[in-house]
């Protein structure tokens, strides 16, 4: 349970219909094979598993519903010894009405009995011929010998020595209704939903179903382990195929194939989920024992082996479907964003400095569509080339290129001069190229942006994306300033693909070659000289570090607020087979000192869209003081 991370699984056994005895031995190798074999501490099965679902008219008989009893006494004294929170069905027998319930036994101790609240009797269900909708309220129930549990739908199983660990659990058509039961668990606190289920197959369910959970885990910040029944199971009118689902905050973590058995196993995240919670005002939790019974369980506390995939790029779609449209959904917020900016204050132009760079050719590609928006001449964008000191021909000729297809108006404005005699002014010795000689040509072309606006009667269109504003890797008062920064909240590792993407999608050749050789370049300010062959000589990543660690780390700091340890883990793995773990942490502590030393800059930037759900505005998602000491945050050396 390191980290927060918890394994848990899904199980479809091989079910016989109404032979108990065989159902019995099934579910106990099941949860050996889970718990001892593959370190599940929550293990869920499938609705009424001890009998079997279909059981039809038999739920009627005496021997059936004692047989599965003393099958639970069994199943729950199979589990002594062990430290794990088992769900299994079966019908129960409470004041001469029958129960659909699932049973929570831990430790050899039957913690609790939740029974379903929503009994179908509709198209092929015909439950309530058999069964009373569950109570919500806990009743303290007698068990045959003669222990004490409780029985009712408002139950929380509370980990002792996870805090953050709370389950509760509905039964199949309690995730179907508009008011379901985990609505009311997870306003009480639970982090864990579990569903055991029995849903048939019928054609274009299985994806329904996947949305609902997944949705359902999103709405409810929770984590969501479905375990359905198999093919098993009668099939007199009905199939059921043990789609088994595992989801998370709104994330499909692990899914069964149809017409499969066994288990599915995950971890996971209960930790992040918490701290979700916590960051949403309007997500309210109230104290379980207002409107819960609270029962308590422990586990052992050892390292949880991780299985899940570790997006090592999280602003950043895997799906190329899902990406394509993220680029396209991001481009028009930008774009709108700077059009209502034009708009509102009627500027005639926008003025932008073009490097040739990444985020500069970024920036004029969304200025072009604003512009296109809203009917107006792209010659009214002045774009700007401002070559300096460590220009090279490469960027040089792609950003005159750049200009030139997209049909805005070119000045080239070069900044040598100006910056020699501002060395002179200030007596700095040219030969020295310390932080003044490359903050001076940041500062220079600044300078020059912001009086042809007055000129032109525009803007100044921002070229900073939100890595650099992380890593404070922006000239105080020079690049770090504009009128409206459009790629404010765009990660450096998204920049790329947002370029690829327009460059895919323009049918232009000759403007798609420009922006792969762009994509090509490496990414640098270009502040000092060039190298002996012409080639850059100042390169951004070897001096802060990769920009796909960084938005790595960012977006598990400020999204999820998780500590620099579980940063690292899961950088270890996601980067497995790209970085060490001494790089990794190199740059994990650079990333935390040179973030809290930078506030003071993100303090005063210019407005930006945001277009994700992680951004540095001060005054709209990130409110730090500028004067936070990271001490605490990195561990001593």
């Amino acid at each position: 349970m390191e980290n927060g991370f918890i394994k848990v699984a899904a199980v479809t056994p091989r079910v016989v219909v109404a032979n108990i005895t065989e159902n019995t031995k099934e579910i106990i190798r099941l949860i050996d094979e889970a718990v001892s074999g593959s370190g599940a501490k929550i293990v869920v099965f499938p609705e009424l598993c001890i009998t079997g679902y279909s059981c039809g008219d038999l739920f009627g008989q005496k021997i059936l519903i004692k047989k599965a009893y003393d099958a639970l006494v069994e199943i729950a004294l199979h589990t002594a010894e062990k430290k794990a929170l088992i769900f299994v069905g079966l019908p129960f027998l409470y004041c001469d009405r029958l129960y659909n319930v699932t049973a929570a036994i831990s430790d050899g101790q039957i913690l609790g009995l939740v029974p379903k609240t929503h009994i179908p009797a509709y198209g092929e269900f015909y439950e309530t011929r058999y069964f009373t909708p569950g109570m919500r309220e806990p009743v303290r129930v007698i068990l045959p010998d003669g222990s004490l549990t409780l029985l009712g739908t408002d139950l929380i199983f509370s980990c002792e020595n996870i805090p953050e660990l709370m389950v509760s659990a509905e039964i199949c058509e309690d995730a179907w209704v508009p008011d379901d039961p985990g609505i009311r668990h997870t306003m009480a606190g639970a982090t864990v939903i579990v569903n055991p289920s029995a849903s048939d197959e019928l054609t274009g369910k299985r994806d329904y179903r996947r949305e609902l959970i997944k949705n359902t885990s999103a709405r409810l910040y929770a984590a969501y382990i479905y375990a359905s029944a198999g093919f098993d199971e009668s099939t007199t009118d009905t199939v059921m195929s043990g789609h088994d689902i595992i989801a998370e905050g709104g994330r499909i973590l692990s899914e069964s194939e149809p017409f499969t058995l066994g288990t599915l196993i995950t971890e996971i995240d209960v930790q992040a989920l918490s701290m979700r919670r916590r960051q949403m005002n309007t997500f309210f939790t109230t104290e379980p024992n207002e409107s819960h019974a609270v029962v308590r369980f422990s586990l052992d506390m050892e390292e949880t082996k991780l299985t899940r995939h570790i997006d090592p790029m999280p602003f950043v779609p895997d799906d190329i479907q899902k990406r394509e449209q993220r680029c396209e959904e991001i481009l028009g917020i930008q774009a709108y964003g700077l059009k209502k900016r034009l708009s509102h204050i009627h500027a005639k132009s926008a003025v932008i400095g073009i490097s040739g760079g990444l985020d500069s050719t970024l920036a004029l590609l969304v200025t072009a569509r604003a512009f296109d928006i809203q009917k107006q001449d792209r010659k009214d964008i002045i774009a700007v080339t401002m070559p300096g000191f460590g220009t090279t021909d490469r960027t040089y000729d792609n950003a005159i290129r750049l200009i030139e297809k997209l049909g805005a108006t070119c000045r080239e404005i070069p900044i040598d001069e100006a910056v020699k005699q501002h060395f002179s002014d200030i007596g700095h010795d040219i030969l020295d190229k310390n932080v003044t000689y490359e903050n001076a040509q940041a500062r220079e072309r600044t300078q020059i942006l912001m009086d042809i606006a007055n000129e032109t009667g525009g803007i100044v269109v921002g070229t900073g994306d939100l890595s650099e504003l992380a890593l404070g890797w922006a000239t105080y008062n020079g690049d770090h300033m504009s009128m409206y920064g459009v790629n404010a909240s765009v990660p450096k590792t998204l920049v790329r693909y947002l370029v690829r993407y327009y460059a895919d999608t323009c049918n232009d050749e000759e403007l798609k070659k420009v922006l792969y050789d762009v994509l090509d370049t490496p990414v640098s300010p270009e502040l000092l000289p060039p190298e002996e062959d012409g080639t850059i000589s100042q390169r951004t990543e070897d001096l802060v570090g990769p920009y796909e660690l960084h938005d790595f780390f960012l977006y598990h700091f400020i999204r999820l607020g998780e500590d620099r340890d579980k940063i690292y883990r899961l950088a270890r793995i996601a980067f497995y087979d790209t970085y060490d773990g001494a790089t990794i942490d190199k740059w994990l502590d650079i990333f935390y000192r040179r973030f809290f030393t930078s506030q003071y800059k993100r303090s005063c930037v210019p407005d930006g869209p945001k277009v994700g759900t992680v951004a540095l505005s001060p005054r709209g998602d990130w409110r730090m003081p500028s004067d936070a000491s990271y001490e605490d945050f990195i561990p001593s050396r």
